[in-house]
């Protein structure tokens, strides 16, 4: 199918929208693990009247099938498991190192994409990757750092680019049947039970925060996430992950 210009519109508006990811963690005084929670705990409420409130969506619940929930359940865990890790990284290291690795996601994807499901990529594809990854290193590289506890960031920058990158190869799997709020609303709950899980068993605090950190949780939810990652879930059936 061929992509219009309002596609490309839409994805440039959620690159720019996720971008503000770290800018918003960098404030936020919290666990990594409450980061996370509370950054898809209130994506998925946000997005759940949509769901609750359309004939067609809840068919569309009714019907899945057991794989098609399990997929979008391991999505789901996946996105938790890359925002602790990548929050996570951001105490570590400086917002241009996580963010220049992060920004390998896109080679993981071909990769992941061509081991699970034997999709040979298009030179374009290729090139488009190289081009993006070598803009992000340009830009990072003046603030890039590889030493000391630097280091351990920048590792779980890189774990994080591989486990997004796998939930986007999935969500693309999923999507191919199932529309983008069903599956939104289901692998943003699925994830934040996950994280509620995880927080309670490393006894992290979930409450107490000042109100300039409920403030960044809250424009993670809806800038970066309802305005970025959704968007890119909306886009899947359009645009490859």
């Amino acid at each position: 199918m061929k992509n219009t210009p309002a596609v490309y519109a839409a994805l440039f508006l959620g690159v720019l929208a996720i971008s503000t990811s770290a800018i918003f963690v960098k404030f936020a005084d919290a666990p990594s693990s409450a980061i996370a929670f509370y950054r898809l705990g209130i994506s998925a409420l946000v997005l759940l009247p949509f769901l609750l409130f359309s004939r067609k969506r809840l068919r569309e619940v009714r019907s899945l099938s057991r794989k098609q929930f399990l997929l979008i359940a391991f999505s789901g865990i996946l996105l938790g498991i890359h925002y602790v890790m990548w929050f996570e990284s951001l105490r570590y290291t400086s917002i241009a190192s996580s963010v220049v690795l992060v920004c390998l996601q896109p080679l993981f994807s071909l990769i992941f994409a061509l081991i699970l499901f034997r999709e040979i990529p298009r030179k374009s594809s290729v090139v488009g990757c190289l081009v993006a990854i070598f803009g992000c290193f340009i830009i990072g590289m003046a603030d890039f750092r590889i030493s000391g506890m630097a280091l351990f960031g920048d590792i779980l920058a890189f774990l994080a680019a591989g486990g997004v990158a796998l939930y986007f190869i999935t969500g693309q799997k999923v999507r191919e049947s199932t529309g983008a709020v069903t599956y939104s609303v289901f692998s943003y709950g699925i994830g934040t039970a996950f994280l509620l899980i995880y927080a309670l068993i490393r006894g992290d605090a979930l409450a107490g925060f000042s109100a300039g950190t409920w403030a960044a949780l809250f424009g993670l939810a809806f800038i970066a996430t309802i305005g970025g990652q959704f968007l890119f879930n909306l886009l899947l059936k359009r645009v490859s992950a």
